[in-house]
């Protein structure tokens, strides 16, 4: 028992293994809560269970954050809320490209969930590896936080100006590498990701993909595109290892169970990125203060992106209100 307390105590990236553990520990319930019980069947998920579920996750995530702020202290504590709230807004985007994606392969309701459970168990290894390597180098080459906070700057400031810009999947390169790299059945089987057919060039059965396994695909592609602006981000707040992952993560999941609410409304949060951008050149410029001044007080930083991030919300519903997604398009 002593031999495992020490074990349990040891530091795994800044922070006690146990606390590793338990964080692990919790995600993994989740899932399987998710895939063992709530949706053991494919089922279309609806607008109302979407926002249950996504109230049942920042539900978990915020008492996390509170056992963080309670256990860690204060400025940990604010700076996990910080980080969970800024990870919510920048994945907005993400949502859009999502139910691009899921337009483009014809991917109906039934099967959404399906993509988007097993894009999440992708998504927290990836983001695990980014993050620890973010962390590996920043504590070995604290310059690249000013690389960080100038790119920070140089995103908020194109978000502002380059206005609406219309994405396509039909010329994605990425689509057409897979294509020409993969059999590729024309037509769903089911929530099957891989099928087997005789190749129509020799008669042998082989191994075929189908289109929600290149939905997939591109669900973990367009998680890494953003991952390259959410995690300087998150790294001009804090750089602890087990903040950044574990809002990161909970931000992620709870997205997730969020998805088929914004997928439906998307279009009435129009102005929220331009908030966004305003966020991402307040951060970026906090760590140039922060190199040069000394640190900000993590209580207004978490102050200024809430206040910023739900004036963005609440003015997008205003503009938009009555308005349909085919109107605001």
């Amino acid at each position: 028992m002593e031999f495992l307390a020490t074990i349990m105590l040891e530091p795994v990236l800044g922070k006690a293994l146990w606390l590793w553990l338990v964080f692990i520990s919790i995600v993994i319930a989740l899932l399987v809560f998710d895939l063992g019980v709530l949706n053991k069947n494919d089922h279309e998920i609806g607008v109302k269970e979407s926002l249950v579920l996504s109230a049942l996750y920042i539900a978990i995530a915020a008492a996390f954050g509170g056992w963080v702020w309670w256990y860690l202290g204060p400025t940990p504590g604010m700076q996990y809320f910080t980080g969970f709230a800024l990870e919510k807004a920048l994945a907005m985007d993400n949502v859009f490209v999502i139910s691009l994606i899921f337009g483009y392969f014809a991917i109906p309701r039934l099967y959404q969930h399906r993509v988007l459970f097993w894009g999440i168990l992708g998504v927290i290894v990836l983001r695990g590896i980014m993050i620890g390597l973010g962390a590996a180098l920043v504590t070995e080459f604290d310059w690249l936080l000013y690389i960080f906070g100038g790119f920070l700057i140089l995103t908020g400031v194109k978000m502002l100006f380059m206005g609406d810009k219309e994405q396509s999947m039909e010329d994605n390169a990425m689509v057409r590498f897979l294509r020409r790299r993969m059999r590729v059945t024309n037509e769903l089987h089911g929530n099957a990701f891989f099928v087997k057919q005789p190749d129509p060039k020799t008669g042998k059965v082989v191994r075929w993909a189908t289109p929600l396994f290149l939905a997939l695909l591109m669900v973990e592609f367009a998680d890494i595109v953003f991952a390259v602006d959410s995690v300087p981000a998150i790294f001009a707040i804090t750089t602890d290892p087990f903040i950044v992952y574990t809002s990161n993560i909970f931000a992620i999941l709870g997205l997730r169970a969020l998805y088929f609410a914004l997928a439906a409304m998307v279009h009435r949060f129009h102005y929220l990125k331009y908030a966004l951008a305003v966020v991402l050149v307040f951060i970026g410029g906090k760590i140039f203060w922060n190199q040069i001044y000394g640190k900000l007080d993590p209580a207004i930083s978490l102050s200024v992106t809430f206040g910023l991030l739900a004036a963005g919300v609440f003015y997008s519903l205003y503009k938009t209100r009555g308005q349909s997604a085919e109107k605001q398009a």
